[in-house]
């Protein structure tokens, strides 16, 4: 008796059109993006095209914000991954309407709606207000390092990004004196050389240029020549500030009391003298980035904040350039409470808990008097012993009531509010490192990834709701 098997004919055409419905199961994530996005205000995207038709046809907004939704949810970044897998993968080609966008148009549409990907954020958020998942009764702060797109082998000084610039000036000369010999390279056709009128265009042309860079926001520039330039730029104008500051300072102690109502008498506090050269480093390829410590070591790149509820919806998406975490407890409340005003909750959150890195006296206080109970200790995990000088007040007062058990019990849930978002983020999904280059861009694409978190956090919770 021969055997049994199923038939494998991969010359067999369809005899009816394809259905793509039939492709995916009901409940897969690529159709709730899809769904999701229909409820979502995509003016700003729209607002940068043509009204009248013309130029080469752009491929459509909703579906390249529903491509970098599911895409990200997936933990697939890169474009030329994007663009491979509208060919290769099913759901991407569902969400692409069996188009194929390649990686350069995914590239620059990131680039050119970089402040609307950043504002999907919200829009997430108030998908998932509607579902009943934006509580604010209890809050977790936390931060995260994440690589930039920059080494910090990049890192130079100032001497070091002069001899820099001077070496890629000389090897620009010597590669324009082989090109043009004594000519200057940038002299008009024959035909034109007595056209004045081409001349005033162009410089017309170029002051119109000028004027709409400066009123857009500076992107770090590809090229490293420029990028040199504009790291030395950066350093000569922090030793500029810092001089400034030290003259505001004298003047400041000759026309001024002190506390106790006397005026300064005695010397002038002695200040390192200030150097002839910018002091200090700056990264080449991001001059926004810094080198940020991490548990382990340093690394360079931002630190990534984030505002967690008790779903574990990111409320409040930034970031900065500041390694340690202190002083960013005000103001990720106060994005907290922006937010949640932009998508109509009128509650504040009831009580925030951080780690001790955030302890802020001035802070604490501020979030406190605008109706936001804060609990964090005032000793890091690893002292056995109250830090010097921190004891009385609110140092006692604070330990008091984490030693309580409504109070500790509150605190010892941050850890299973806030890290599970870095963990899924990092491990899960392998983001551990921005695409894009300066702090701007890294902002969006971080509000654009904590919006993907929520949304498989919304879509998972629908799921469950159904299937109850």
């Amino acid at each position: 008796m021969p055997q049994n098997f199923l038939g494998c004919d991969r010359e067999q055409v369809f005899l009816m059109p394809p259905d793509p419905r039939d492709w995916l199961p009901e409940g897969h994530l690529a159709w709730f993006v899809l769904e999701s996005v229909e409820q979502m205000d995509l003016a700003a995207f729209y607002a940068s095209y043509r009204l009248d038709g013309w130029g080469r046809a752009a491929f459509e907004p909703k579906l390249m914000v529903s491509l970098l939704l599911y895409a990200y949810a997936r933990g697939e970044r890169s474009s030329r991954g994007i663009e491979r897998r509208c060919v290769e993968d099913v759901a991407y080609r569902v969400i692409a309407a069996h188009q194929t966008p390649d990686h350069a148009t995914i590239a620059r549409f990131r680039a050119r709606h970089e402040a609307p990907l950043a504002e999907l954020f919200s829009s997430v958020l108030s998908l998932c207000r509607e579902a009943g998942l934006v509580k604010v009764g209890l809050i977790a702060i936390d931060g995260t390092k994440l690589h930039a797109n920059a080494s910090h082998h990049c890192n130079l000084d100032y001497e070091q990004l002069a001899r820099e610039i001077l070496k890629e000036a000389a090897e620009v000369d010597a590669a324009e004196d082989q090109l043009f010999g004594d000519a200057r390279g940038d002299e008009l056709p024959p035909e034109f050389q007595s056209t004045g009128e081409l001349r005033k265009r162009l410089r017309e042309a170029k002051q119109r240029l000028d004027a709409k860079r400066a009123a857009e926001k500076k992107p770090v520039p590809r090229s490293r020549p420029e990028r040199l330039r504009e790291g030395k730029k950066r350093l000569e104008q922090e030793l500029e500030l810092e001089r400034r500051v030290r003259a505001d300072y004298r003047a400041w102690r000759t026309r001024e009391i002190s506390a106790d109502g006397r005026r300064f008498g005695g010397r002038e506090p002695k200040l390192e003298p200030l150097p002839e050269q910018p002091r200090g480093k700056i990264n080449t390829t991001d001059p926004d980035s810094r080198n940020v410590k991490t548990p382990r070591s340093y690394t360079q790149g931002y630190n990534a904040q984030a505002v967690v509820n008790e779903h574990q919806i990111v409320l409040a998406a930034e970031v900065t350039v500041s390694s340690p975490d202190f002083g960013q407890l005000q103001p990720m409340v106060e994005a907290t409470n922006r937010e949640l005003e932009a998508i109509g909750v009128t509650e504040t959150p009831a009580v925030v808990v951080a780690d001790t890195g955030y302890w802020h006296e001035d802070q604490i206080d501020n979030v406190v008097s605008n109706g936001t109970q804060v609990l964090i200790p005032p000793d890091a995990g690893k002292r056995d012993t109250p830090r010097p000088g921190w004891q009385g007040g609110r140092y006692t007062w604070m330990r008091n009531v984490l030693a309580t058990e409504h109070g500790g019990g509150l605190y010892r849930r941050r850890k299973a509010i806030v890290e599970p978002v870095f963990a899924q983020t990092k491990h899960n999904r392998r983001i551990d490192r921005f695409q894009r280059r300066g702090r701007s861009a890294a902002r969006s694409e971080w509000r654009l990834i904590t919006a993907t978190h929520n949304l498989m956090k919304l879509h998972k919770h629908q799921l469950a709701v159904a299937a109850a």
